[in-house]
């Protein structure tokens, strides 16, 4: 009996394999993929939706958006020939903007994309980093009290030879102080404006008269300073290649609007307040 199933299995498999395969159409932007009443949709039809999904929508499978992407143009396509729908003046209006915005959008792009290029990141990056100073780099540490009597009288004690750090595991009311006050090295704009002022007029090795920020009063030890590293180039090259698409863009926008023959309306030339009447759009 078992050989006789297995014989019978072998051969409906043989058949399979022997049924002819169902070859998928090829096909290009202007292939029909559904007809509506004998308006034609295309697969460009479909890409321009898919083009324009929100980021979490792009994750699904192609066969889930096939289907959700052709159920909702077909649903459109009933929709806009029905007797119910009409090309207000709303409509022949937003299209003309929508228009406009698209054909704008990839002027931009081109732009920008023209924008980036190997020999002008580097150009970019040995400007503003490898070539450039970086400035001054801080390693300080801090005593942090509640008043000035208090602060004042750490420093005469420091200023008698007493130890920064253990004054700073006594004393200190900072997450530091267990550390001996130590806050590792920093850059401007890290620390508090009063702070960061006062660690700027110290010498290596100097201690600060005390120094009030909203935290409380601060006695202030610069250990020492260094000149502050360039990155390196794989860290800021997305920075620097926005930065040169935003100049790009911007440069062209305003050379090609300088060049354009424009005559506009000035707002203290007309009531303003016509911009509210969106009641005119259902004329």
């Amino acid at each position: 009996m078992r050989k006789t199933l297995t014989k019978l299995t072998a051969a409906a498999f043989a058949v399979t394999l022997a049924l002819p395969v169902h070859a998928q159409e090829e096909m290009d932007l202007d292939s029909v993929v559904a007809t509506v009443n004998g308006s034609d949709i295309t697969l460009g039809h479909m890409l321009a939706i898919r083009a324009t999904l929100p980021e979490q929508y792009q994750q699904l499978g192609d066969e889930v958006l096939w289907n959700g992407i052709l159920d909702q143009i077909v649903q459109q396509s009933v929709l806009a020939q029905d007797e119910k729908a009409e090309e207000s003046k709303l409509v022949t209006l937003s299209l003309d903007n929508e228009r406009r915005s698209l054909m704008a959008a990839t002027a931009i792009k081109q732009v920008a994309d023209e924008a980036v290029t190997d020999e002008a990141v580097q150009a970019a990056y040995d400007a503003n980093y490898a070539d450039a100073e970086q400035g001054q780099e801080f390693n300080a540490s801090h005593i942090l009290v509640e008043t000035e009597e208090e602060a004042q009288s750490l420093v005469e004690e420091l200023n008698g030879g007493a130890d920064f750090a253990e004054l700073a595991k006594e004393h200190s009311t900072g997450p530091s102080g267990p550390n001996g006050g130590e806050l590792g090295w920093f850059g401007p704009g890290m620390m508090v404006e009063p702070f960061e002022k006062a660690v700027e007029q110290l010498e290596a090795g100097e201690i600060s008269e005390p120094v009030e920020t909203q935290f409380g009063w601060h006695v202030v030890k610069l250990n020492e300073t260094r000149s502050k590293s360039a990155p390196a180039l794989d860290e800021v090259r997305d920075e620097i290649e926005q930065t040169l698409q935003q100049e790009a863009v911007k440069n062209y926008i305003d050379e090609k609007v300088a060049a354009a023959d424009v005559t506009r309306k000035d707002s203290a030339d007309v009531d303003t307040s016509v911009l509210s009447q969106v009641e005119l759009l259902e004329e």
